[in-house]
C-alpha cells in the first residue's frame, strides 16, 4: 500500500509541478500540500484523472495555529474506490485571505466549507451560501479557534416569564479559585499534634523537605 502511495504522490506532483507544493507520506497515508489558489485545479485532476479517480470528497475540517503566520490548514480527504486509495490535500491561509470555494468540483464540499468557516472563520470565495451551519444566528466568534474562550461570550437560556429564548453575557456562578493541588504534608504549615517531639520539643513544625 505504501508503495502505491508513494507512486501516486510522485505521479501528481509530476502532472501538477506549479500547484503541489510537498508530497507526504505518513501512517500509511498520502498528503499533499496545495497552493491555496490551486486547490480546484487540483481536486479536479484527482477527481477526472484515470489514474486517481478520487470521485468522494469525504471531510474537509479546520486546523488552527495560532503561532504560525498562517494560522489556519484546511484539511480535504478524497477516497478513490475504484483504486481503493485515500489521499489528504492541505493548503494554508490566515483571517483575512479566501480559499477558493471546492463546491464546483465537489457539490458536498458546500456544507463542509460551512462548518470550516462556523468554527475557525476561514473564508472560501465564490461559496454560493457562506453562512453558519452549528452555532446559531448570533453566535460571536468562531468557538474552534485556540484564542476562542471556554466559556464564550454570551450564554443561551429559555426565560419562564418572557416565554421566549434570550442571550445574556456569560455570568460564572462562582468567583474563580486557585487551587495549590498541595498533599496536607506538603502544604501544612501550622504545628500538628506530635510535631514537637519530631522537633526535638522545641515546639517547631519539623522541616517537610527532610
Amino acid at each position: 500500500m505504501d508503495e502505491a502511495l508513494r507512486e501516486l504522490g510522485e505521479y501528481v506532483a509530476a502532472s501538477l509541478p506549479d500547484d503541489i507544493l510537498a508530497v507526504d507520506l505518513a501512517h500509511g497515508e498520502l498528503m499533499l500540500r496545495v497552493g491555496r489558489e490551486s486547490i480546484v485545479k487540483v481536486a479536479t485532476f484527482l477527481r477526472d484523472d484515470s489514474n486517481c479517480q478520487f470521485k468522494a470528497l469525504v471531510d474537509i475540517c479546520g486546523v488552527d495555529y495560532p503561532d504560525r503566520p498562517e494560522r489556519f490548514e484546511v484539511v480535504y480527504n478524497l477516497l478513490s474506490v475504484s483504486q481503493n486509495l485515500r489521499i489528504r490535500l492541505k493548503v494554508t491561509t490566515d483571517e483575512t485571505t479566501p480559499v477558493a470555494s471546492l463546491t464546483p468540483a465537489f457539490s458536498a464540499a458546500g456544507w463542509y466549507e460551512r462548518e470550516v468557516w462556523d468554527l475557525y472563520g476561514v473564508l472560501f470565495s465564490d461559496h454560493p451560501d457562506l453562512r453558519r451551519i452549528l452555532t446559531d444566528y448570533g453566535f460571536e466568534g468562531h468557538p474552534m479557534r485556540k484564542d476562542f474562550p471556554l466559556t464564550g461570550y454570551v450564554e443561551v437560556r429559555y426565560d419562564e416569564e418572557q416565554k421566549r429564548v434570550v442571550y445574556e453575557p456569560v455570568s460564572l456562578t462562582q468567583e474563580f479559585r486557585s487551587f495549590d493541588f498541595l498533599s496536607p504534608w506538603e502544604g501544612a504549615r501550622e504545628i500538628l499534634p506530635g510535631d514537637e517531639k519530631a522537633a526535638g520539643g522545641d515546639g517547631e513544625a519539623p522541616d517537610k523537605g527532610a
